[in-house]
């Protein structure tokens, strides 16, 4: 009995920590926007993730990757996962995409996944999961639909959007990759090694955005720091590549059908943003889907 409790916890107490640890992410880039350049914001989050992870590596003795090959795999790793997603997110939110609908564009993933896990990682899903699959995709179009076109002040660009979607779609293949290669390295200098990666697309591009701004004086900028280097840079982001190792990358990628929803609350809370009912209904409708892929 004992022997199969624990997988039976783990299964349910690693999405209910990832999934609040992941949408807080989007409320994040909302808070800092207006007292920092999100990539400079993510260059300084970047840097000090890595030298707390070098740190804690250190302490516990863990091996760095020893070859060129593991640190090509772990470098192109974060480019993906971190510096473009997590770039294109707050790039977005900071010109103008509202914090729910960017975590909606997150809620695309699980389709993207569905449709290349199959034929690049042999995954199969059964009918049930296909059907939560396009249910949960349907609920974020749902979503999506009152919000794009609109012409007042609460429309969405097209630029942001566009960045977002890229920014989802380098997660995706960075999520495919890291299954893909089976890093066998150790999670925590492995991950040190992704941010070293993630540090060049958002160093790079900083000149070209107008340079850093970073107000050192602003308080919710310091805090939203601190939570983004130890809650989402170690945290989140250790439990995403713990669980893609682990499971199915599609029943894991349908976690993120929850995200808009969740982010959704945390920003109603934080900042006062409101959905429309058909909007809610979309919500709805997507945390209908991942019930059902989750099962599947």
């Amino acid at each position: 009995m004992p022997a199969t409790a624990t997988p039976i916890r783990n299964d349910l107490l690693l999405p209910a920590i990832f999934v609040p640890l992941w949408s807080s992410g989007f409320v994040l880039a909302r808070l800092v926007a207006p007292h920092a350049e999100p990539l400079t914001f993510l260059t300084v989050r970047f840097a000090l993730a890595l030298l707390a992870l070098a740190v804690i590596a250190l302490w516990k003795g863990a091996a760095w990757p020893g070859t060129a090959r593991e640190w090509g795999q772990a470098l192109l790793a974060g480019f993906l996962i971190h510096g473009l997603y997590l770039g294109g997110v707050f790039w977005s939110v900071a010109n103008g995409l509202p914090t729910a609908i960017s975590a909606l564009m997150a809620g695309m993933q699980p389709l993207l996944v569905t449709l290349l896990a199959g034929r690049v990682l042999g995954e199969r899903m059964s009918r049930r999961g296909a059907i939560g699959i396009l249910v949960g995709a349907f609920g974020t179009l749902v979503t999506l639909a009152p919000k794009l076109g609109a012409t007042d002040a609460g429309g969405i660009s097209l630029v942001p959007l566009l960045i977002c979607l890229a920014g989802v779609v380098s997660l995706t293949f960075g999520s495919i990759f890291v299954k893909r290669t089976s890093i066998a390295a150790d999670p925590l200098t492995n991950t040190a090694a992704q941010y070293v990666g993630a540090l060049i697309p958002t160093a790079l591009v900083v000149p070209l955005v107008g340079g850093p701004l970073f107000d050192t004086a602003a308080t919710p900028l310091w805090i939203g720091l601190a939570w983004s280097v130890f809650g989402m840079s170690l945290g989140a982001i250790l439990l995403l590549l713990h669980m893609i190792r682990k499971g199915a990358l599609s029943k894991v990628s349908s976690l993120f059908f929850l995200v808009p929803g969740v982010s959704a609350l945390m920003a109603w809370i934080g900042f006062g943003e409101s959905l429309t009912v058909t909007q809610i209904a979309g919500l709805s409708i997507a945390t209908v889907g991942v019930s059902l892929a989750s099962r599947g």
